[in-house]
């Protein structure tokens, strides 16, 4: 079965990788072979084995009527949304690993491939290596999904894993993390929160049957988030991870991607480095957590060959997602409901006439008042905060 790549970049060279290697395992599972005859990119691989199969033009996919599946792993919405239509209408299956794509015209691609008999596959758009999608669809078919809470981005929980351990301060870790190769050369993305709220945006448009416009979903990265934050977390006992969160209300879902503060019994407590983890609560499952390498080449590599022998497996059919492009309306967060801790310069007295009772924590900071609010409606906290001058940090508690 012949099978073509645009993108040849880490997880386009990374899908090649695993088909080869394990070319006779993926053969026993699908009962043919899966072979790569075309690879489109516009830069030069000189001495790779691809090189002789290396096309420029997304059309001499198009028209090559072998070829059966597509892989998709450029990155963004533009060109890889009208090449992808493109090769959904002339028949041909198509995976991704493109959160950016999915997000945005996820519903639509998918309508599209049940019309023309064919799939739009994309696990690993999501968590990298960790099956989620998978998951969601098949295995949890009989489940209502209520709430979903994930690590869904390396990068960042890199940094703040290293800004817990080692009292490091934001710009030192976001280098360090760059040289590593974790971060981005342009980190806003990750940092910013602009790639969990994509991926939190995917698995609730799942669960919930309709399109989630990720724009919806309030988010916050991790750019605020200081030395001094950790040294209250760990004061307290908790430590902050950068936390993508839906939770089903009523006909709808509330979202959104912020620092939590999370205590030591919390599932993704222990949840470090560039590792992820997504748990879900079904109203039969209860807790389930799927935890794992959420990037790199070949974890994320495995998730989209995943896709490719399934797709094989159903080659003359198209396999049912659930995932209308009739938008669904969050609800209202600013009537989500939390604890906050607050540090600022004000004294004690400003702190209870703006929030009442509070509970102080001591981290053995000077010239500030760290504390943590008695649960009220994220509307009521803006509100109440305005009344103090010189706010520091806000960040909610799970």
């Amino acid at each position: 079965m012949k099978a073509a790549v645009m993108g040849y970049g880490t997880i386009g060279s990374g899908v090649v990788t695993v088909l080869e290697t394990n070319r006779d395992v993926i053969a026993s599972r699908v009962g043919e072979v899966i072979e790569v005859s075309k690879v489109l990119d516009l830069r030069d691989f000189p001495g790779d084995p691809i090189e002789k199969k290396l096309v420029r033009d997304y059309m001499d996919i198009v028209n090559d009527p072998e070829i059966r599946i597509v892989v998709e792993t450029m990155g963004g919405v533009e060109p890889a949304y009208t090449f992808v239509k493109a090769m959904l209408k002339s028949g041909k299956h198509v995976t991704t690993s493109n959160k950016a794509l999915v997000a945005d015209k996820g519903a639509e691609l998918i309508r599209i491939a049940r019309e023309h008999n064919v799939n739009f596959m994309f696990e690993a758009s999501v968590g990298g290596g960790i099956p989620i999608i998978r998951p969601i669809l098949k295995c949890l078919t009989g489940d209502v999904i209520e709430g979903i809470y994930g690590i869904v981005n390396g990068t960042t929980n890199y940094m703040l894993t290293k800004m817990a351990a080692e009292g490091s301060d934001f710009d030192d870790v976001l280098k360090e993390a760059q040289d590593h190769g974790y971060a981005e050369k342009d980190p806003t993305a990750d940092i910013e929160g602009h790639d969990a709220q994509r991926k939190i945006a995917i698995l609730t448009s799942l669960v919930a049957g309709r399109q989630i416009d990720y724009q919806d979903i309030p988010t916050e990265g991790i750019t605020k988030i200081s030395a001094t934050d950790m040294k209250y977390a760990e004061a307290m006992k908790r430590v902050i991870k950068l936390v993508a969160a839906s939770r089903k209300i009523g006909d709808t879902f509330s979202a959104r991607v912020a620092p939590l503060m999370l205590p030591e019994g919390h599932p993704l407590y222990h949840v470090d480095d560039v590792f992820n983890a997504i748990m879900l609560h079904g109203n039969m499952l209860g807790d389930g957590m799927f935890y794992g390498s959420g990037a790199g080449s070949l974890p994320t590599a495995s998730a989209v060959v995943g896709d490719i022998v399934d797709m094989a497996r159903h080659i003359d059919k198209n396999v049912f997602i659930g995932w209308d492009d009739n938008k669904l309306i969050l609800a209202d967060p600013a009537a989500d409901t939390y604890r906050f801790f607050i540090r600022t310069a004000d004294d004690r007295s400003a702190v209870e006439a703006a929030f009442g009772s509070v509970e102080y924590v001591d981290a053995g900071i000077s010239g500030e008042v760290g504390f943590v609010t008695g649960e009220m409606k994220q509307g009521d906290l803006d509100d109440k905060v305005q009344s103090l001058s010189d706010v520091r940090s806000c960040i909610r508690l799970a």
